[in-house]
């Protein structure tokens, strides 16, 4: 087999070069390892650049192969064509090793793979030449290029343009079965992962707490045609609500920021005069609940008892009854509640690439000792949710590949019951390191497709009811399960929903969809339990279990400290409109530029925005004022604190 034989020998060749460029990026980025590393660690990140480099592989090589197969089977040695294919695959290689050589200057400039970023500058070529030409350090790299692509010349010729006559063979369906065959694991070596749910993404990557570990496993063509067809989704195209500069403005003078700091522009320093600043730290749980609107609890008025472990709880802690999700997507409450800020219309916070840094409650716990963990169901490349968590100071993310396949149940993964009986061994060992731990959890059996163990017995006679059953007796287990350990009594516990679901349908929004619970829960440390009616968001849990804890941080989000704190109003989003609220008014803006101003509390639906325009512009100018800002923060590479 011809065919087969020539594109796995370029296949192996175009490997070596892939990982000799990898280890020139390492070498060269030593000084950026740190001391936090382990030599196995180092070992997978090149075994990761495999995959990476497969995948790029299997576009170069896929279309080579189809025409040598086509020629093996017409069995004779065609110069032509021999030619046509060592052109097209020395072409394809040859950019490929540009993009590789490139790649390294820019990834010491600007600490990230090669991006679409890096043609930002494309209508000022003379000065970006000029920059070039000017830093001898850059024309290094041609040294390394230039050898590599001889070397792959020479090979590609001898393998390519040396004549032959291919063998006729006798067992042809065995030569057609092979090539087939062949072909296929071409594309799964494209697709990069044999899981189901999805292809190999930026976020694979990332596999370890070391920032350029993760970083090294990809091929820069990867990252550079992932983030070109990233810019040119309509989904992810930046807003444009208002001017920046207004809105920038506007929201220090919202968060009271008075300081003239021109780089981060909305940092400031919360709790550092707090008694907490170097003393006893508890540990911290966040569990954010699939689907859990708030409108599912008997406390906000549901006739059946579904959630009797979420309603009780709920009276002995800190309770916000007028809390709101920042989307309606999972990933919008995972981002939104770990990194406050909020979603934008249809963009996937966690999927774009490069993956943006943010300084979230991950990183701030990390620098005041927490170990972090991330706990979800399903397989960590869904969403994206663990390479962003990886690049974004999460040590550990606990996904599907980590279960036993007999537990996992449906497409989602393990059931809730199971994820919380699995997590206490792994808290118990985070406690045994005498250092706080941070844990988050995501669970989704209230999403379908739904699966009840058999050893659950529910009360409701509907599957929509039992599954709700289901997943409240699911936190029980977990609460009762910890009430046992030596570490629960040090544990603040906040629960939230990524987002509801919509039960009502008054308006253009279904408020039951964005509507959560929020309870700050902790038995030894919360003694006077107490509801707030005041309006919270998703994008307030992290600055207010800082401000609770009274932990010092480097506020560099929009949200704010519920507890010190007041908003006038919440804003959530629905794809392609967006909501501000009060306790009162509910303004809708569509994207096309529709306004309403409903008083939901009663359910009217008449539009009062003619009578109340002050109001109205007022709620309007807040959210767009919040939304804006955080486009601009992203577009600018502005999520993290500049030192």
């Amino acid at each position: 087999m011809s065919n087969i034989k020539k594109i796995v020998q370029i296949y192996l060749i175009g490997i070596l070069l892939f990982t000799l460029f990898r280890l020139l990026l390492f070498i060269s980025a030593l000084d950026k390892l740190g001391e936090s590393y382990e030599f196995s660690n180092i070992v997978l990140s090149f075994l990761m650049g495999l995959r990476f480099d497969t995948v790029i592989s299997g576009y170069l090589l896929i279309l080579p192969y189809v025409i040598l197969t086509l020629n093996h089977f017409y069995s004779k040695f065609n110069r032509q064509i021999s030619i046509f294919v060592f052109v097209i695959i020395f072409i394809g290689y040859l950019l490929a090793f540009l993009v590789c050589a490139a790649d390294i200057p820019y990834f010491h400039q600007f600490y990230s793979r090669f991006s679409i970023d890096a043609f930002k500058w494309i209508d000022t070529p003379d000065i970006v030449f000029n920059m070039i030409i000017q830093e001898p350090t850059y024309w290094l790299y041609s040294i390394p290029l230039i050898i590599i692509t001889v070397i792959f010349y020479l090979g590609l010729k001898r393998i390519l343009l040396t004549e032959t006559t291919p063998k006729r063979s006798r067992k042809f369906v065995l030569e057609i079965t092979a090539s087939v065959l062949f072909f296929l694991l071409i594309l799964l070596g494209i697709r990069g992962r044999t899981a189901i749910k999805s292809p190999i993404r930026v976020g694979t990557a990332y596999f370890c707490s070391n920032p350029l570990l993760n970083k090294l496993g990809l091929n820069p063509n990867f990252s550079l045609i992932r983030s070109y067809l990233d810019s040119k989704n309509d989904a992810n195209k930046p807003i444009d609500l208002m001017d920046n500069q207004i809105a920038l403005r506007n929201v220090r003078e919202y968060l009271k920021i008075d300081n003239d700091d021109t780089v981060n522009v909305i940092s400031r320093l919360e709790n550092q005069d707090s008694q907490n600043k170097i003393g006893q730290r508890p540990n911290i749980v966040i569990i954010m609940m699939e689907s859990m609107s708030a409108a599912k609890m008997s406390r906000h008025g549901f006739p059946l008892v579904q959630t009797p472990f979420l309603d009780s709880i709920s009276n002995h802690g800190y309770y916000f009854e007028n809390a709101y999700s920042a989307g309606i997507h999972t990933y919008n409450g995972v981002f939104s509640t770990l990194f406050s800020f909020p979603a934008l219309y249809k963009q996937h916070a966690m999927k774009k690439s490069p993956i943006p840094e943010y300084n979230g409650i991950s990183g701030a716990l990390r620098k005041l000792g927490y170990s972090t963990v991330f706990f979800t169901t399903h397989d960590g490349q869904f969403d994206n949710v663990e390479g962003f968590l990886m690049a974004n100071e999460f040590e550990r993310v606990i996904a599907q590949s980590d279960y036993p396949a007999n537990e996992v149940k449906t497409a989602l993964g393990v059931p809730d019951d199971y994820l919380f009986r699995y997590s206490i061994p792994i808290l118990n060992d985070l406690n045994k390191k005498n250092k706080p731990f941070f844990a988050a959890f995501m669970t989704a059996s209230d999403h379908g497709p739904y699966y009840i163990p058999e050893y659950f017995k529910p009360k409701n006679a509907k599957l929509e009811n039992q599954i709700v059953e289901y997943a409240d007796y699911s936190l029980r287990v977990f609460i009762e399960s910890a009430r046992k350990e030596k570490w629960f009594d040090n544990t603040l516990f906040v629960f939230i929903a990524d987002h509801g679901y919509p039960k009502d349908a008054d308006y253009d929004v279904s408020m039951s969809y964005n509507h959560v619970p929020l309870l700050f829960y902790s038995p030894k440390l919360i003694v006077q339990p107490k509801v707030f009616s005041e309006m919270a968001g998703q994008i307030d849990v992290y600055p207010s279990i800082m401000g609770l804890l009274e932990l010092p941080f480097e506020n560099n989000t929009l949200g704010i400290n519920l507890f010190k704190e007041k908003r006038p109003y919440i804003y959530f989003n629905v794809d392609d409109k967006y909501a501000v609220l009060d306790n009162e008014w509910l303004m809708i803006v569509k994207k096309d530029g529709t306004k309403g101003l409903y008083k939901y509390r009663e359910k009217d639906q008449n539009n009062y925005l003619v009578e109340n325009k002050e109001l109205g512009e007022r709620m309007r100018i807040y959210a767009e004022s919040n939304i804006q800002t955080y486009q601009y923060l992203l577009s600018n590479n502005k999520t993290k604190i500049k030192k």
